[in-house]
């Protein structure tokens, strides 16, 4: 155990931090999950990374963002310049999914290159990195394990205008910056001593601390301008660009089953067009993703292919995964203990 607890921890980029946190890895890692059937040769060939796909990936999305930020910067004043603000939020907003597979250390062969673009992109999701990638790793080792999964997006009893609000990052947004500030004190949230080891905590501290420099450079850049055009560019493309994001985050586990060991139960998968999958890093393949988490972005339609039989069958569009989810929040907001049960094959032996 103590050989898989290592691997553990060099796969997240971080070491062992003392015996409790090795009893609650132990734990983890020993929990029954369900686990689809795949040749592990195939495995293996999917989980190779590789900087050529994610440079062209990312490489694009860097260049269409300069570009939207420059017609918006050039039209500003005008209405013209909205639409061109529009596709900057949209891409901006996409930070969130990119930074999430950026944690797992996938999209890139070369590790400098996944820090250096997953700091990025934490800062613009407002997710601090140190602790966004602490807290990410329970969310897959407990997904909606209630009271061990820190990122239950629609907790129960659901609560429809939070979801609502999120669409603009209206409640979640100014609670993810209170938490950066906090943390930037030196005193760290509570939920921050469940999931963060000792030794790591002075990471998440110093970190906050030039996010909120950052902020308040923003506004200072603000004031001396007369003009909101410097945040139009730093953290309110995160709220204004919110809805795209929201959209597909929220199919990944709401109204689905809580505290169960099996990710077809609990996740979401499904198909879209190659635009909302390339925008959202294929996490669309979500089922696929929280059951083998190494697997980069791109390969996540050959996995997909791979274990499809052993899984629910699969949405044709976010739109029906959305004619789901709607009705089932609907439900949970009044009965805590109804969920949506997904059909599921038998296990192959």
């Amino acid at each position: 155990m103590s050989d898989q607890y290592a691997r553990y921890a060099l796969r997240n980029d971080r070491t062992p931090a003392g015996d409790l946190r090795r009893e609650e890895f132990e734990a983890e890692v020993s929990s029954q999950w369900f686990t689809p059937h795949i040749d592990r040769k195939l495995l293996k060939s999917l989980m190779k990374r590789t900087d050529r796909t994610a440079l062209a990936n990312y490489g694009l999305w860097i260049a269409l963002m300069v570009a939207s930020g420059v017609g918006g910067y050039l039209t500003w004043g005008s209405w013209w310049a909205v639409p061109f603000f529009v596709v900057y939020g949209v891409l901006y907003s996409t930070s969130d999914h990119r930074a999430h597979e950026l944690s797992h250390g996938t999209p890139f062969k070369t590790r400098w290159l996944n820090e250096a673009l997953y700091h990025l992109n934490a800062f613009m999701g407002l997710h601090e990195a140190y602790y966004w990638r602490w807290s990410h790793t329970r969310h897959h080792t407990h997904t909606i394990i209630v009271g061990k999964d820190p990122e239950i997006a629609v907790p129960r009893p659901a609560n429809r205008l939070h979801v609502l609000m999120d669409f603009l990052m209206l409640h979640a947004g100014p609670i993810q910056i209170m938490n950066i500030c906090r943390n930037a004190t030196g005193h760290l949230v509570p939920a921050a001593e469940h999931f963060i080891p000792v030794s790591e905590r002075a990471k998440v501290v110093i970190s906050s601390r030039v996010y909120v420099l950052i902020f308040v450079a923003v506004i200072a850049a603000c004031l001396y301008t007369h003009s909101i055009l410097p945040a139009m560019y730093i953290v309110l493309p995160r709220f204004y660009g919110a809805f795209f994001a929201q959209l597909f985050n929220i199919t990944q586990h709401a109204g689905l089953a809580e505290d169960v060991q099996d990710h077809r139960l609990n996740t979401r998968t499904f198909v879209s067009n190659p635009v909302f999958q390339w925008l959202y890093c294929n996490m669309n393949y979500h089922i696929e993703h929280h059951n083998f988490p190494m697997v980069p972005y791109h390969r996540l339609p050959e996995l997909h292919e791979a274990i499809k039989s052993q899984c629910p069958p699969v949405y044709p569009s976010v739109w029906a995964a959305w004619r789901e989810v709607l009705p089932a929040l609907r439900r949970q907001s009044r009965d805590v203990s109804y969920q949506v049960n997904r059909p599921i094959s038998a296990s192959p032996t």
